[in-house]
């Protein structure tokens, strides 16, 4: 007969605890993988050295007859006088600019695809109040040639959201604009994803033409606090249960699994950002509110046609406002917007201004948006120069989206997504004439034929230098 002392029943014990934490931990890391991951990869190309350049950094930083060099699909070097790896390409800028690639915040692309028809229309899961379940990215399709007319405006990366028809749209997802047959090639690598929130008069028209909750303000707010309760007792549940199984109870039980609290409990752990639509200052404010009370964090406002009144608090919260220049008017939640909303929001102190199109035509000049910002700012006595304008839509859409690290700026050890304009990139006369992804060119106005064709567009005009 063998006798176990009691320093191996403590070892025994200690393994049996060690096995159910472990296959606890593995049935998590299963259940918490991303189920649809990127398969996106640049592909090779070599070295190319734009120089003699207005270099716009998107970090504030402007360098005359500068140059950009791109290694490996990455940023290098950025300055004066670089030299030219073999076999690099060169580009000859002097008269040209060069900036960040264009990151658009809104976009809808894919998920109402062109040609406009009912078939296309998957943007808008308009069933339920609360569809926090659903992922934009099962709407995209990756052959919509608005990508394509985006890419020769110079947009590089882009969020595509679901709509504003509910309180809780759904997730939405961070694309480079690249050519793909499947959305997870275009799928941003690492990029966290969106939560699509709208205030005001969408979800209360919506629901409240049916006779549904909600159908006013009040019961929009209503609506989105006893959604976060709900999440916080379903993350409650599952760190009780992880303690648990972590001390080996063998009568501990996994709460089952819900789709939409799985999206919301991520939000409360700040994994995925919140964007949200909202137009009024005062609906802004509460917003804020309400995020403090449940302990999340909201990204950006989006439309925010408002913002300017409430620029400071914006500013305080870390969030930034992605607006329109000048588009206002069109609904009565819209109708005290201005012209100067974007630079009162940008000169707040850390404040954080963004350009956004919410539009498959406006995403083709973002640039010309910006620009109809900065001579709005002139006629108010405030002279915005190029090199703060330009992170509009490059470095703070990127902090927005979480990937201001990966991209949105020129700065060494960056994704290689840059643009060559034909002049300054504010001026209504200005083209894309180089764009690259990565490092890889995607549009070269010089070299029309490697230009991504759809059949689409088959049949429309050219554009100078544009091959339909």
């Amino acid at each position: 007969m063998r006798i176990v002392g009691p320093s191996f029943l403590v070892l025994l014990a200690g393994c049996a605890a060690k096995q159910s934490r472990d296959d606890a931990d593995k049935k998590e890391q299963k259940e918490t993988a991303a189920p649809y991951p990127s398969t996106y990869a640049a592909p090779r190309a070599a070295p190319v050295l734009i120089r003699d350049a207005t270099v716009l950094t998107g970090t504030g930083e402007r360098i005359d007859e500068g140059d950009v060099l791109i290694v490996d699909g990455k940023i290098s070097g950025v300055g004066r006088d670089l030299q030219a790896p073999e076999g690099a390409t060169l580009i000859e800028g002097r008269g040209k600019w060069v900036t960040p690639g264009v990151i658009d915040v809104h976009s809808h692309l894919g998920v109402y695809p062109s040609p406009s028809i009912p078939a296309h229309s998957d943007g808008n899961e308009a069933t339920d109040p609360v569809t926090a379940n659903v992922w934009a990215e099962h709407s995209v399709w990756p052959q919509d040639p608005g990508f394509t007319t985006a890419l020769e405006g110079g947009v590089t990366s882009m969020q595509i959201l679901p709509g504003s028809a509910n309180l809780m749209g759904g997730r939405a997802v961070t694309l480079k604009n690249v050519p793909a047959a499947t959305y997870q090639g275009m799928k941003f690598p690492g990029a966290p994803h969106g939560f699509k929130m709208a205030c005001g008069e969408n979800p209360k028209r919506v629901y409240g033409g049916r006779r549904q909750f909600p159908s006013t303000r009040m019961g929009n707010v209503a609506g989105y606090r006893a959604q976060w309760i709900e999440a916080q007792k379903y993350i409650e549940e599952q760190d009780e249960y992880q303690k648990k199984a972590g001390k080996g109870d063998k009568d501990a039980k996994a709460p089952d699994r819900d789709l939409r609290l799985d999206t919301l409990a991520g939000v409360l752990k700040g994994e995925i950002l919140v964007h949200h639509h909202c137009y009024r200052a005062d609906e802004m404010a509460i917003v804020l509110d309400m995020a403090r009370e449940f302990g999340y964090h909201v990204s950006a406002f989006h439309h925010a046609s408002e913002a300017y009144k409430i620029a400071d608090l914006l500013a305080e919260n870390g969030t930034c406002g992605a607006m329109w220049a000048d588009w206002w008017g069109f609904k009565a939640e819209s109708y005290d917007g201005i012209p100067e909303n974007i630079a009162i929001v940008d000169y707040a102190k850390n404040g954080c201004a963004i350009v956004h199109s919410d539009s498959d035509e406006g995403i083709q000049r973002l640039n010309q948006e910006a620009g109809k910002v900065i001579a709005a700012a002139r006629g108010m006595g405030v002279e915005i120069p190029p090199e703060r304008a330009i992170r509009w839509v490059t470095s703070n859409p990127a902090r927005s989206l979480g990937i201001d690290k990966h991209t949105g700026s020129l700065e060494p050890g960056k994704m290689g997504d840059v643009v060559v304009w034909s002049r300054d990139p504010f001026s209504v006369y200005a083209l894309a004439d180089h764009v690259f992804i990565d490092g890889v060119a995607r549009v070269d106005r010089e070299h029309p034929p490697q230009q991504p064709n759809s059949d689409f567009l088959l049949g429309q005009p050219a554009v100078e230098g544009i091959q339909p």
